[in-house]
């Protein structure tokens, strides 16, 4: 309803294609080695921020 709204479309997978997701699957993996596997975060807050910060200044600053 909210899409339609907006005038927006739906992004979803087509069924059976996996290189669909490829890019952004890419992406979490290095995310998880980089940072998440490394960390002991304390909060979800705290999670949020060194995420952020991780894509923000170290992995895409522009």
């Amino acid at each position: 309803m909210r899409l339609r709204t907006y005038k927006m479309k739906g992004s979803v997978s087509r069924k059976g294609n996996y290189y669909d997701n490829a890019c952004i699957e890419s992406f979490h993996s290095v995310l998880k080695k980089d940072l998440v596997y490394l960390e002991k975060f304390k909060t979800r807050k705290e999670a949020k921020k060194c995420i952020f910060e991780y894509i923000t200044c170290f992995y895409n600053g522009k």
